[in-house]
């Protein structure tokens, strides 16, 4: 540690149980800490909403404040962990404008205003760390910002939303129903009372702009992503998975589709029983990555938790901390590429389509047709009994790549047709 350097000043924004897990981990592990920079961290302060308010770590009230601008004025690094828009926005401005470094995990925030912190943080010579922001403790925006930088990526397919993995792996590995799977990760506190965020798929999608503006150097907003939840996902979706060898995750796909395009998306997916994702279980995450020169790469682990994304957010107060004793140049945001962004109906991928029919002679004739005149070629076709009364049996498809476009067509001919009793969904098909 150099004796001659006064500590640095860190203002936490926020003490739920991320930050709370960050002002105990820097007070506990202090010494090492400072033997890692070389120069002690010390708290300036922490803003609250609430002075009273129990906090999962006790934190000296000596130490809280409901006054935002002495704690980001009074600081070299400000850690924003309050979530949500404002007013984080409006604080991350004031710590950049005054000279700070940020440390974030508001992956709301970068989703929709990313580029414009970005380019603020460039213009005053400051630096923003968001390691947080995605997956929680496994580390993935480091990897993409510096150690790829060289490489090129074409795609990254991700497990970013603890919850919903959770929710699918217990349909898949107790027969349980989504609404029964949702009541029990409410129930270990993996849900929010209102989970719209997670099963609707909005989390993993600003997760998804943020890896895809990293990914592949171009500014892509939360608005840009195609997102779709896991509401509608049923045990008939996991069970013909299952027998055609597939297990369903939700994953937030980005992906480079030729030289002058990309394409962000989130939806529920069918991936192979035998890729690397299917092994995913209950609510931990993984982000896979390929890329031209390293080939694919896996990143795996805890994607939720105060503990484990305190770890992140502690490990980029140390890069700050580090750049800030040494006075290292900053890593900017690199938007060079100016990509365009497809729209869904321009993607190409393989799809699962189950759908209810009379079990009567030349229907599959008629289905066979329908996909035909559509030029959507059939991989797999299989047909099981609904019971031994019924007069319609079950159709499960799996396609060979087609375009979003043509499927809705096919679909919409399927809803009409006479030999088709019910159309019971569709679920594309990843990382054949």
């Amino acid at each position: 540690m150099r004796a001659d350097y006064r500590p640095i000043r860190i203002g936490l924004l926020g003490a739920g149980s991320v930050g709370s897990q960050v002002f105990k981990l820097i007070q506990e592990d202090a010494d090492e800490l400072a033997n890692r920079i070389g120069a002690q961290l010390q708290i300036s302060g922490v803003l609250v909403r609430s002075l009273d308010a129990s906090r999962d770590y006790s934190i000296p009230k000596e130490f809280l404040t409901t006054d935002a601008e002495s704690v980001i004025l009074g600081s070299d690094i400000v850690v924003e962990l309050i979530g949500g828009i404002q007013p984080a926005l409006d604080y991350v401005r004031m710590a950049l404008e005054s000279g700070s470094d940020v440390v974030t995990a508001n992956k709301a925030l970068l989703a929709n205003h990313g580029p414009e912190i970005f380019e603020l943080a460039e213009r005053v010579g400051a630096q923003v760390y968001y390691e947080a922001s995605v997956a929680g403790a496994i580390p993935i925006i480091r990897p993409l910002r510096e150690s790829l930088a060289g490489d090129t990526v074409t795609r990254i397919m991700g497990i970013v939303n603890g919850t919903t993995n959770f929710i699918l792996d217990q349909m898949e590995s107790t027969g349980a129903s989504f609404d029964a799977a949702l009541e029990q990760a409410q129930q270990l506190g993996y849900a929010e009372a209102d989970p719209t965020a997670d099963v609707g798929g909005f989390d993993a999608a600003a997760k998804a702009a943020i890896l895809s503006s990293l990914a592949f150097h171009t500014e892509v907003h939360i608005d840009d992503v195609y997102t779709e939840g896991i509401e509608k996902i049923t045990q008939l979706d996991i069970e013909s998975a299952k027998d055609a060898g597939y297990t369903v995750k939700l994953l937030a796909v980005c992906e480079r589709v030729d030289d002058d395009s990309i394409a962000a998306r989130v939806h529920p997916t069918l991936i192979p029983q035998t890729h690397p994702l299917a092994s995913v279980r209950g609510a931990f995450n993984a982000v896979f990555v390929e890329s031209e020169a390293s080939g694919e790469l896996m990143f795996y682990g805890a994607g939720a938790g105060g503990i484990e994304t305190a770890s992140a957010v502690l490990g980029d107060v140390v890069m700050a901390a580090k750049r800030h004793l040494g006075g290292g140049s900053t890593l900017n945001e690199s938007t060079h590429a100016k990509l365009s962004i497809l729209p869904i109906e321009d993607i190409v991928t393989r799809y699962q389509v189950s759908l209810e029919v009379k079990d009567e002679p030349g229907v599959l004739a008629v289905i066979a047709s329908m996909f035909a005149e559509l030029e959507i070629s059939v991989e797999t076709l299989e047909q099981s009994t609904i019971d031994s009364e019924s007069e319609t049996v079950l159709l499960t498809v799996i396609t060979h790549e087609t375009s979003e476009r043509s499927l809705q067509k096919l679909i919409e001919k399927l809803n009409q047709s006479e030999v088709v009793a019910e159309f019971k969904g569709q679920v594309r098909v990843e990382g054949v």
